[in-house]
C-alpha cells in the first residue's frame, strides 16, 4: 500500500483501471483504490455489447476510438478478452420503428459508416431459424462484442504490468483538498499522498463527491440479465427487440435481457434529483419500474465506518419475470433456445445521468480532480477510449476527443441537460 502517488484512481471498473493502464504506460505513478473486488460490479455484469450504433451523436467521436482500441485489444492486454465483430441488429415491429432508427441515421451523419436499414431475405440471413418475420432491422456489421468477464480483468492485470498499483478491498473514504486543490486521499487503509484523484466508482461516485460537496445528479438503474447453456445452430452476433435482447457468448450460449424494461430502486437521491431527471423519466416512462432499495443492494455489513465499506460488492437481486418473459419470447421467436437451460441470473446497478451520457471531466473548482463516471449502460463499449480520454485530462496531453460534451459543468452551471431519443 503505497503512502504516495502521482495519481489514485477511485474505482476498479473498466474505466478506472483502462484509466489506469494507460497512465501506468507513461510512466505515471498510479494507484487504483477498489472497495471490493476488482471488476465486481457493472463491468462484469453487463450485456457485453460493444456498439456504436444508436448512440447519442455525443458520443459516437469516443466510440469510434473504443472500437479502434477493442481491435487491437487483445494485444494490449496480453490475452483473448472475446472481441468480435459480429454485428449488431435492432429489430423494427413496424414503420414507427423504422423511422427511429432512420432518424438516428440523419443525426449520426458521417458516423452512421456501415448503418444500415435492411429487410427482407437480407434480414432472414442474419436471423437463422426465426420463426417469424420482422418488419426490418438497423444493422451495423462493424459492431461487436467482448466478454465482460474476461475484458476489465485482463486490463487490470495489463495496468498492474505496466507499473500501476492495483489494491483490492480498500475503500477510499474522503478525498483531501488544500485551498480546493487536490492534496490525497483516505482510505480505509491508511493516506495516500497525491496531486490527482480520478473518480471512476460507479454508481458510489455521487456518494464520494458529495463528501467533497460537489453536486453529481446521477442514479442506479438495476439491470438483470441471465445466461444459457451453449445453443447449436443459434443467431451469431447480437440483437436487440421489443421483448429481448441476445448477445452470443464465448462458451456458445448467450446473454439473455429484457429489451425494453429498466428497474431503478427508490433512494433519498431519487427525490433530491428528482428534477434532473424528469425529462427522462417523461421519455422513457414506458419502459422504467420503480422498485425499493431493499432488493437494490446486499445488507450492509455491521461496524463499518462509511457506506463504502459497508458493501463491498454491491450484488442485486434480478428480476426474475420480466428475464423469463424475455427469455419465452426469444424461445417462440427462435426455437432453437427451447428445452436450453438457462444457467446463471444476475443483475448489476447501472450509474445513469440525466442526459444519459457520461461524465468524463475536469472540475474546475477542485484542481487535480478527474471525474469519469454516469455511463449510462455504455461503459463496457465505450470503456477503453474513456479511459483513454481520462488517462489525458490527467496529463494534460492532447484529448483523445473533444471532452466538452462530457463536462460537469453542465450540471452546475445551468445547461440543463437533456437526453436524445437514441436507444
Amino acid at each position: 500500500m503505497p503512502t504516495t502517488a502521482d495519481v489514485v484512481v477511485v474505482g476498479g471498473g473498466i474505466i478506472g483501471v483502462s484509466t489506469a493502464m494507460f497512465l501506468a504506460q507513461q510512466g505515471v505513478s498510479t494507484v487504483v483504490c477498489e472497495k471490493g473486488h476488482f471488476a465486481g460490479e457493472q463491468s462484469s455484469r453487463n450485456w457485453g455489447w460493444v456498439r456504436r450504433m444508436g448512440r447519442d451523436p455525443r458520443e459516437l467521436p469516443l466510440i469510434v476510438e473504443a472500437l479502434r482500441l477493442w481491435e487491437d485489444m487483445d494485444r494490449l492486454v496480453g490475452s483473448d478478452v472475446g472481441f468480435r465483430r459480429t454485428g449488431i441488429l435492432y429489430l423494427c415491429e413496424d414503420d414507427a420503428d423504422i423511422a427511429h432508427h432512420e432518424n438516428w441515421l440523419a443525426r449520426a451523419g458521417a458516423f452512421a459508416l456501415d448503418s444500415r436499414i435492411i429487410r427482407g431475405d437480407e434480414l432472414a440471413a442474419k436471423l437463422p431459424g426465426v420463426a417469424r418475420n420482422f418488419h426490418a432491422a438497423l444493422h451495423t456489421p462493424s459492431d461487436g462484442r467482448a466478454e465482460p468477464q474476461k475484458a476489465a480483468p485482463a486490463i487490470a492485470r495489463a495496468a498492474s504490468l505496466a507499473g500501476a498499483t492495483l489494491v483490492g478491498n480498500c475503500a477510499v473514504r474522503d478525498i483531501e483538498t488544500a485551498d480546493g486543490k487536490v492534496t490525497g486521499v483516505v482510505t480505509e487503509r491508511g493516506r495516500i499522498s497525491c496531486s490527482q484523484v480520478v473518480v471512476a466508482g460507479g454508481v458510489w461516485s455521487t456518494k464520494l463527491l458529495r463528501r467533497l460537496g460537489l453536486r453529481l445528479p446521477q442514479l442506479g438503474v438495476r439491470a438483470s440479465v441471465l445466461r444459457t447453456a451453449p445453443v447449436e445452430g443459434g443467431p451469431e452476433g447480437a440483437a436487440w427487440a421489443r421483448k429481448f435482447a441476445y448477445r452470443k457468448r464465448m462458451d456458445g450460449g448467450y446473454t439473455i435481457a429484457n429489451g425494453t424494461y429498466n428497474c431503478h430502486d427508490l433512494v433519498a437521491d431519487s427525490f433530491r434529483y428528482f428534477f434532473d431527471f424528469l425529462p427522462v423519466m417523461r421519455l422513457e416512462w414506458r419502459d422504467l419500474r420503480l422498485g425499493f432499495a431493499g432488493s437494490a443492494q446486499n445488507a450492509p455489513l455491521r461496524g463499518a465506518q462509511t457506506q463504502f465499506e459497508a458493501t463491498r460488492t454491491l450484488d442485486p437481486t434480478p428480476s426474475l419475470r420480466p428475464l423469463d418473459a424475455a427469455y419465452s419470447a426469444l424461445q417462440a421467436t427462435f426455437p432453437v433456445f427451447r428445452d436450453v437451460p438457462i444457467v446463471q441470473r444476475w443483475a448489476g446497478m447501472i450509474d445513469a445521468t440525466p442526459d444519459a451520457i457520461p461524465v468524463i471531466s475536469t472540475v474546475e473548482k477542485h484542481p487535480g480532480l478527474v471525474i469519469a463516471t454516469g455511463f449510462s449502460g455504455h461503459g463496457f463499449g465505450i470503456g477503453p477510449a474513456a479511459g483513454r480520454l481520462t488517462a489525458d485530462l490527467v496529463t494534460g496531453a492532447k484529448p483523445l476527443v473533444d471532452p466538452h460534451p462530457f463536462r460537469y459543468e453542465r450540471f452546475v452551471d445551468g445547461t440543463r441537460p437533456r437526453p436524445t431519443t437514441g436507444v
